[in-house]
């Protein structure tokens, strides 16, 4: 993919849908008893992965017109599957799926390719364990893949290190097949969507704070899902629109969960141009029309609670700090390091490339920002969103700018480069 410096960006987009809700909905609806139509589904590698596992299972999901139909086995009736679950190159759907697997009554295995092979598992095998799960990482190295057989789970309450809407998921999860109920504590709260989709599939899920709590067995029953457009995905058309020149871009029917409003904070914070409008909610998910202009950004030091609101979006956020004025701090981001690449060393060389003043930290990064861009060759570790974030800077860069291994922008966002291109005058 070869990419040149834009003029300006105009128009009107809608971005796919939420990558996590996706992910849930096929979960709980397989779960459920009935049927569960899905519309607004991401139709990424990674949600694809997520249906592909429970059809393995013996759910039954069907793909017609923009709409994804699960016939639900209701909580106990998945089938063992004949082979290993194969979950690409999704971390959620290994990390989550193992909570359900937890629960079953046969035997499974579980693994993703090679960059899954290297996340760091231990973060729910060591609680699913002290819940009763028999549960191992077959290389013994606290990865993927891993093992899992029948064992009877009992509730905990579990304080979490990290602030991990994965992590808790899966305990919520392997919740639900339980004795007595299970509380998850984490530092920080981190995205919810587990917890509000559970309850409008008829569970009984509370938060208080930062704990959450689950009570197991519920009846869950098949209902209809709409899937928001995921902010992950708008943010990169956010900064697009905020550091390229004569730019207003119209981001349609876009999530706007608390827990994911993160990159408008910091946008709005840097002196972003930002406007929600035409806000609505659907079954406790609220989402809006994003509104964005060119804008004089200024940096900012982001750290503390915000970080998981935003922690997917860092990279791009990147990219907008180096356009802006003064000095951008990111702080308490080492998850960043464990995510589908190092993104802090990802981030740090191929901004370098491209003439940023930039440089990474334990759990962060420090980018000056007001330097000219110019274009390079990129390392994208055939992370997308590392792919993405470097589209973007290429929008500001002087030259052109190549990205080789392009394609892995569809593991979330398979037409990022044509609506890119759409908004180009």
């Amino acid at each position: 993919m070869k990419l040149q410096k834009a003029s300006s960006l105009k128009g009107e987009i809608t971005i796919p849908g939420d990558k996590s809700i996706s992910h849930r909905a096929i979960m709980l609806g397989s779960l459920a008893k009935g049927t569960t139509k899905v519309t607004g589904f991401l139709m990424g590698e990674d949600c694809l992965s997520t249906i592909d596992c429970f059809r393995k299972m013996g759910v039954s999901v069907d793909i017609a017109e923009g709409i994804v139909t699960i016939e639900g086995l209701g909580l106990h009736g998945l089938k063992a599957p004949k082979d290993v679950l194969y979950t690409g190159n999704s971390g959620t759907t290994t990390r989550i799926l193992s909570g359900i697997l937890c629960g079953q009554r046969f035997t499974s295995q579980i693994n993703g390719d090679e960059s899954i092979q290297k996340r760091p598992m231990k973060r729910i095998i060591d609680p699913l364990s002290l819940m009763g799960a028999d549960i191992r990482s077959i290389n013994d190295n606290g990865c993927a893949p891993m093992e899992i057989r029948p064992a009877a789970l009992h509730g905990i309450n579990y304080d979490s290190k990290i602030a991990s809407a994965q992590l808790k998921s899966a305990l919520l999860f392997a919740g639900l097949y339980a004795e007595g109920n299970t509380s998850f504590t984490e530092p920080y709260l981190s995205r919810n969507h587990t917890e509000i989709m559970m309850n409008s599939f008829g569970g009984n899920v509370i938060a208080q704070g930062t704990t959450t709590t689950i009570t197991p067995e519920p009846a869950f029953t098949g209902r209809e899902v709409f899937v928001p457009g995921d902010i992950s995905s708008a943010a990169f058309f956010i900064v697009a629109g905020l550091i390229t020149p004569n730019s207003e871009i119209l981001i349609k029917n876009v999530g706007i969960n608390p827990t994911r409003m993160g990159i408008i904070s910091v946008c709005k914070e840097m002196g972003g141009n930002v406007e929600l409008q035409n806000e609505h909610t659907t079954d406790g998910e609220p989402y809006a029309d994003i509104l964005v202009r060119t804008s004089d950004l200024h940096g900012i030091t982001i750290e503390g609670n915000i970080i998981p609101t935003l922690i997917d979006e860092l990279p791009v956020i990147a990219v907008m700090a180096a356009c802006a004025k003064g000095t951008t701090t990111i702080k308490d981001a080492a998850e960043l390091k464990v995510k589908e690449s190092n993104r802090i060393d990802y981030m740090v060389s191929n901004l370098s490339a491209m003439g940023a003043d930039i440089v990474g930290t334990d759990d962060g990064m420090i980018i000056t920002g007001g330097k000219a861009l110019h274009g390079a060759t990129i390392d994208s570790a055939k992370d997308h969103r590392i792919a993405m974030s470097m589209a973007i800077a290429s929008l500001v860069a002087e030259g052109e700018t190549h990205i080789p291994d392009y394609e892995c922008v569809n593991i979330s966002y398979p037409d990022f480069f044509s609506t890119l291109e759409s908004l180009k005058l």
